[in-house]
């Protein structure tokens, strides 16, 4: 069964927007995992606009289940991911400015700079995984990173399903056979759904994880979140 990592950064937003601690990101952090989530991800951005620092200190005795943090590895992240050595890192490019994560890294031209990153935190003993576009080159350039696994940026995917194009989904399958080749671990994330989360899980081999956070906040104001984590679970099998 491939795991469900939900990321929170949406239940950090709706904290934000009126101060105070409603909703309680600890209290949901906790209760998916008993829902049935395997995992739980943030996504820390050095503006703080949703997930903050100390959120991510404070959740380290309330995931008991995988504990995964994404962001740019620049210097503060880093000295955050090294405290808390969470069972998984994904490092992303993304700019200070970005609304959310737009594209993987180019594994080829940040070789050193992904080596590096990513021997620290072998040394620290944390699972790496590193967010790239369904393209072979960059898959292959991934294993010479020397991370455990890549997560592939599915909003292409997603949008090609939502119009019907099936064969969106090609370039995605290529990769992951590659990644399976190089011995990669393969997660998954971004605009992943009820919708089209089957599908995804159909036909990509060997599918360890996905991280999926707007879309499943979003779908639990209608359904419910205790109902939607156990949907996604029934998709994932």
């Amino acid at each position: 069964m491939t795991k469900l990592s939900v990321n929170i950064n949406k239940i950090a937003t709706l904290r934000n927007s009126r101060g105070g601690n409603v909703p309680d990101l600890l209290k949901v952090a906790k209760d998916l995992q008993n829902f049935g989530a395997q995992g739980i991800t943030i996504h820390p951005r050095p503006d703080e606009r949703h997930i903050r620092y100390q959120d991510a200190l404070d959740l380290i005795p309330i995931v008991h289940t995988e504990y995964n943090i994404e962001g740019n590895p620049v210097k503060k992240f880093m000295d955050l991911v090294l405290e808390i050595k969470p069972t998984q890192v994904t490092l992303v490019p993304d700019a200070d400015d970005a609304l959310t994560s737009n594209a993987g890294w180019n594994t080829i031209k940040n070789k050193d700079f992904l080596i590096d990153i990513i021997s620290e935190c072998k040394r620290n003993d944390i699972r790496t995984s590193i967010f790239v576009d369904p393209v072979i080159s960059m898959v292959e350039g991934a294993k010479e990173t020397g991370t455990d696994r890549i997560e592939l940026y599915t909003e292409e995917f997603a949008s090609q399903y939502a119009l019907g194009n099936e064969k969106g989904i090609k370039s995605y399958v290529e990769a992951a056979i590659k990644a399976n080749e190089l011995n990669l671990g393969i997660n998954a994330g971004h605009d992943l759904s009820l919708d089209n989360i089957k599908f995804f899980k159909e036909n990509i081999p060997n599918l360890l994880e996905v991280s999926i956070g707007h879309a499943l906040i979003s779908e639990s104001i209608y359904l419910g979140i205790e109902n939607v984590v156990n949907m996604y679970l029934q998709k994932l099998k």
